[in-house]
């Protein structure tokens, strides 16, 4: 029985409206039906989205516009496979509670904020052999 309000809208729906928009109810994951007061049970084998948001913000590696900046002027082309390396050797420097990283691979060599996942700055080759280091707390070689 579907009783409506003078605006047309069915009396039990205005109602899920206007509860929704209260905060009181929160919709099913598994029948996408709406329940009030409490959240319903949500299913077991599909992680929200807040989880794989947060899943992938965490695990994945981005790079400063510093660092944005000296990839192309130095024409370092950032690969699956490096991607992949650089990836691995964040999570161990992580694990292992370093702050700012040294990332070594065969000709490349990164500069990490391990805990924001973030390329400060990259080098090549060429300016590997003239730097100093310095305001790091670890190095990991990533090859």
């Amino acid at each position: 029985m579907n009783v409506t309000k003078n605006d047309g809208i069915p009396l039990d729906m205005q109602q899920r409206i206007n509860a929704h928009r209260s905060g009181v109810v929160a919709p099913s994951r598994q029948t996408g039906q709406v329940s009030g007061g409490q959240q319903v049970g949500k299913s077991t084998d599909t992680p929200a989205f807040s989880q794989i948001l947060s899943t992938k913000l965490e695990s994945e590696v981005r790079f400063s516009s510093h660092a944005s900046t000296r990839l192309k002027s130095r024409n370092i082309d950032i690969t699956p496979e490096i991607m992949g390396k650089l990836e691995r050797a964040v999570s161990g420097a992580a694990s292992k509670g370093a702050k700012d990283s040294l990332i070594l691979m065969k000709d490349l060599a990164f500069i990490v904020n391990i805990p924001n996942r973030t390329v400060i700055t990259a080098m090549d080759g060429e300016k590997l052999k003239e730097n100093v280091f310095t305001n790091i707390d670890s190095a990991v070689i990533a090859d």
